[in-house]
C-alpha cells in the first residue's frame, strides 16, 4: 500500500476538522506554520483545544499529588540515592510539562480574545457577579409562556411535596402504633 500525501500543515492539538481548513504550507522545509495560519481557526476550535489543555493541566496537576503523596519523607530513614533522584527528575519533567500546558493556555486565551474582540461584548456583559444586576434583555413572548409553564410545574411539585409529607406523617404515626402494641404485648 501507498500511504496518501498529506494535504496541509499537521499542527499538534487541532483537531482534523480544523487541520483539513487550514491552507497548505508555501514553505514545505519549515516546520513553523505561517502567520496566517493561526488567525484562520474559528474560535470554537481555540476553545476545545484550551478545555483539552485544561484538562491535560488538571491530570498532570492529579499526577503530580500523586507523586508527592507517595514520596516518603526522610524521617531518619536513608533511601537509596537512585530512587530519591528518579522522583526528583519525574516531579521535574511533570512541573515543566505544567508550565508548558499554561504557557500554551494563555496563548490561546489571548488569541481566542483577540478574535473575538470585535463581537464587543466582554465576558463581564454576559455573566453578571454575584451582587450585580443582569443587563436587560429582551423578553420574547415564549419567554412568558416558558416562565407560566415553570410556574404550573412549580405548582405541582409543590403539591405532590405535600402529599408525600402527609403519607410520611401517616405512616410514622402508624409505625409508632405497630410499636406500641408490640411493647404492650410483651
Amino acid at each position: 500500500m501507498t500511504a496518501l500525501p498529506m494535504a496541509g500543515p499537521r499542527l499538534p492539538g487541532l483537531p482534523p476538522q480544523a487541520q483539513a481548513s487550514l491552507p497548505p504550507q508555501s514553505n514545505p522545509g519549515s516546520s513553523q506554520p505561517p502567520q496566517g495560519v493561526l488567525r484562520e481557526i474559528p474560535p470554537a476550535i481555540l476553545c476545545k483545544i484550551g478545555q483539552e489543555t485544561v484538562q491535560d493541566i488538571v491530570s498532570r496537576s492529579m499526577e503530580i499529588f500523586h507523586l508527592m503523596r507517595a514520596t516518603q519523607l526522610p524521617n531518619g530513614v536513608t533511601q537509596s540515592h537512585a530512587v530519591y533522584q528518579d522522583r526528583f527528575h519525574k516531579l521535574q519533567e511533570h512541573l515543566r510539562q505544567l508550565a508548558l500546558l499554561f504557557r500554551k493556555l494563555r496563548l490561546l486565551y489571548e488569541k481566542c480574545a483577540e478574535t473575538t474582540a470585535e463581537l464587543g461584548e466582554t465576558p463581564s456583559e454576559l455573566i453578571p457577579y454575584l451582587g450585580e444586576e443582569a443587563p436587560g434583555f429582551q423578553v420574547d413572548p415564549c419567554g412568558f409562556t416558558a416562565q407560566w409553564e415553570r410556574q404550573e410545574v412549580f405548582k405541582k411539585v409543590k403539591q405532590k411535596n405535600q402529599e408525600m409529607k402527609l403519607l410520611m406523617d401517616q405512616m410514622r404515626n402508624l409505625l409508632w402504633d405497630v410499636n406500641a402494641m408490640l411493647t404492650l404485648r410483651k
